[in-house]
């Protein structure tokens, strides 16, 4: 056997050093490039470290809506639990009911569409918009068989969630655009989510109501008429938002960073996994149409996607002037209502390259 000298062993690990820094220079300049680096050598910063203890968190959604699907979907395939989250999920119906339960820490996160819950949180409660996957107003006015337009609606009945709440708002709106008064056609407040409504449809209760996908292909397919897109209206609208409260940001930003984080990588997620996506929209809307759960996933999934989160500053400025005419007492500047830090955080960091392997595509 060939005995190694001492020089030769110098002369082995010269060359081994300078390979292993020659190939850290590469990586270098492969960032500083924008060149994509593997996970394995840029990993992802948020998410939990091994032996990490999880920590538990309570989070609510305000309604049952198709909206939501990035958040059933985190729920549904253990994205939460990635990020050293554990996530105690409850369904708060309405805005009116969610946003104190946030701003009294019982729920420590909400999912809800933003602008529903902006004239709340204008108006001094304590909660803050810190991601907005969705952009958009994605519902239609949906009417019984005998209804074909607006005008059909004198001596019927709308039927909304709660007095206050955002389809009480967008339907007040539809009836001045059409120059119809609440005496003519009444709003009537149902305190129900979208499927519940859906249900008073059927049974005349109410003869139109506002609802978003799947539940529009699932009327028409029931013989309902879609009588209007509430999008027309032109209204700035802020949808499905993740919030928190000010204790969250106070005392455990670092998990409001993972669980942005987590939500981040579900939009990812359920744009390259549309069969998972509508797989959870099937389980927590009880929905299992296939026409009507591909209605919702081109809608949430693709139309009004908002890839980065970012919160539209102009349109929480819009939505608190709107709500200011209502004769909303506004107690909060715009400014103090969302807080786009964290959405930041992950372009900053490299994590957005990271999930999408490169640029993010579109908005």
């Amino acid at each position: 056997m060939k005995r190694t000298n001492s020089r030769e062993k110098i002369g082995c690990r010269a060359a081994f050093q300078s390979h292993a820094l020659l190939g850290l220079g590469m990586i270098l300049m492969m960032v500083g490039a924008g060149v994509i680096v593997p996970p394995e050598v840029m990993a992802n910063p948020y998410l939990a470290r091994s032996g990490e203890t999880p920590v538990t968190v309570t989070a609510a959604t305000c309604a049952t809506s198709g909206g939501f699907v990035h958040f059933y979907a985190a729920l549904d395939n253990g994205l939460f639990d990635k990020y050293g989250v554990k996530v105690s999920f409850v369904v708060l119906r309405g805005a009116s009911n969610a946003l104190p339960a946030l701003s009294s820490d019982q729920v420590q996160f909400l999912y809800c569409a933003g602008d529903s819950t902006i004239p709340g949180m204008a108006t001094g409660m304590d909660a803050k918009l810190v991601a907005s996957p969705l952009l958009g107003l994605p519902w239609f006015l949906l009417a019984r068989k005998d209804i074909k337009k607006i005008e059909d609606l004198r001596g019927k009945i709308i039927g909304v969630s709660r007095t206050g709440a955002l389809d009480h708002r967008v339907s007040k709106v539809l009836l001045k655009k059409f120059n119809l008064t609440e005496e003519e056609v009444k709003i009537r407040s149902m305190g129900a989510s979208q499927p519940e409504k859906y249900q008073a449809l059927v049974m005349d209760v109410i003869q139109a109501t506002p609802v978003g996908p799947p539940l529009d292909v699932q009327g028409k397919k029931d013989g309902f008429n879609v009588i209007y897109n509430l999008n027309d209206l032109g209204m700035p609208f802020i949808f499905s938002s993740l919030h928190t409260n000010s204790k969250s940001l106070k005392e455990r930003p670092g998990l409001v960073q993972k669980f942005v984080a987590a939500m981040a990588e579900a939009v990812y997620f359920v744009e390259k996994n549309p069969d998972k996506a509508k797989s959870s929209m099937a389980q927590f809307l009880k929905v299992n149409d296939p026409d009507a759960l591909r209605s919702a996933y081109d809608v949430y999934a693709k139309a009004l996607i908002n890839r980065r989160m970012i919160i539209p500053a102009n349109a929480v400025e819009e939505s608190v002037q709107i709500a200011r005419e209502a004769g909303t007492s506004i107690r909060k500047k715009p400014e103090e209502i969302f807080d786009n830090t964290f959405v930041e955080n992950l372009e900053s960091s490299g994590f957005l390259r990271e999930i999408w392997g490169g640029a993010v595509p579109g908005k």
